[in-house]
């Protein structure tokens, strides 16, 4: 959700023994005992975006904990560099993975890494990002396309509530080049938009950078003027924070509807006090515990079923899809807080505690 090769120091990595007992998920393969010591590594590809660290890794390695007693997790983040991910991968095959869950920093270019892995019979799980150019074992992720679709229909059902729909222009923010997923929101945003609104500026954003964000909104407002701009589609939240100092900063008297992804509690926060219209919710959760599930079923040789496979250009990868939850204003109650995702007391800070009140959040 890429950039420069550059030389960087190997990963210092996280060695966490596993204990406790649990039972199988989905799958049902997850209650035997998994091979004694075997070792999953996980790489995720950077930190600005909130989740990662916060939620994904958290919650990988305490699923993995539940179910394999013997299990250790390698743990690296990549930072948005490409040539320490490589360094990473590379370290835990010399150190001995048994499986590899990677959600690639440069989804096009780490084919070489897969193979190396194949070479040594390790089975892969692509996380979040469909790694493509090669076949692997499993992909675990949400519905790429229906993301993008969701956040377009939500920015344009909140442009015809407010009478801008056909008027004025929006700005499109979509997420990193190197990151297929971007080119999946944006087909599902464009599927929506085209036809329908004007867009005056499209940017793809380098690393899903928020401060690059900023600059391309910057820019769009220099470029068409800032009573022009009716609305924004930015890919994620991180961006649409970006965005929306950028109109801060612009004088905007009202932020015109903006969409987001990954219900990262800024945004939510900005959600209930009218900042941003929009989140896609995601299940995070369920995506790293269904990779975690997978992966401790590998340790032992075992292969379960997926529901449906997904083509990455070389190969049919089975594929386990979770389904996005579009989340307005009206919504977070009932998704966000309702599953536990949040906190109150972390959403309704002082300064929105109002906004919580008229929302329905105690």
């Amino acid at each position: 959700m890429h950039r420069g090769w550059k030389a960087l120091p190997a990963m210092a990595v996280l060695l966490a023994a596993a204990c406790g007992t649990g039972s199988g998920g989905a799958s049902g393969t997850a209650s035997a005992v998994p091979e004694e010591g075997a070792t999953i590594a996980l790489f995720l590809p950077e930190s600005k975006t909130t989740r990662y660290e916060a939620f994904d890794r958290p919650l990988f390695e305490a699923k993995v904990k539940a179910l394999c007693p013997d299990c250790k997790v390698l743990y690296g983040n990549a930072d948005q560099d490409a040539a320490k991910q490589q360094q990473q991968v590379e370290a835990a095959l010399t150190q001995g993975a048994d499986v590899l869950v990677l959600d690639a920093v440069d989804a096009a270019a780490v084919a070489p890494l897969v193979n190396q892995a194949k070479q040594k019979k390790i089975p892969v799980i692509a996380y979040d990002r469909l790694i493509s150019g090669i076949g692997y074992d499993y992909y675990v992720s949400f519905n790429n396309v229906r993301v993008g679709e969701m956040q377009g229909q939500a920015l344009l059902d909140a442009l015809t509530a407010k009478g801008a729909a056909g008027k004025g222009q929006i700005v499109m923010i979509n997420g990193a080049p190197t990151d297929p997923s971007s080119a999946d929101y944006k087909k599902g945003a464009h599927n929506i938009l085209d036809g329908k609104v004007q867009i005056g500026k499209e940017f793809d954003t380098p690393d899903w950078s928020p401060d690059k964000a900023q600059q391309q909104m910057e820019q769009a407002i220099t470029a068409l003027g800032r009573d022009k701009i009716v609305g924004v589609l930015s890919a994620n939240d991180g961006m649409a924070g970006g965005a929306i100092a950028a109109m801060k900063r612009a004088g905007y008297s009202e932020i015109p509807p903006i969409t987001g992804q990954d219900a990262e509690l800024a945004a939510v926060q900005r959600i209930l006090t009218g900042e941003q219209y929009m989140t896609i919710y995601l299940d995070i959760r369920a995506e790293a515990e269904k990779s975690a599930e997978l992966a401790v079923a590998l340790t032992k040789g075992q292969g379960p079923a997926a529901p449906t496979k997904v083509n990455n250009g070389t190969a049919d990868i089975p594929a386990f899809l979770l389904d996005p939850i579009p989340v307005t204003k009206d919504q977070v109650k009932d998704t966000i807080v309702k599953d536990g995702f949040y906190k109150v007391a972390d959403i309704c800070t002082p300064e929105v505690k109002d906004a919580c009140a008229k929302a329905g959040i105690q």
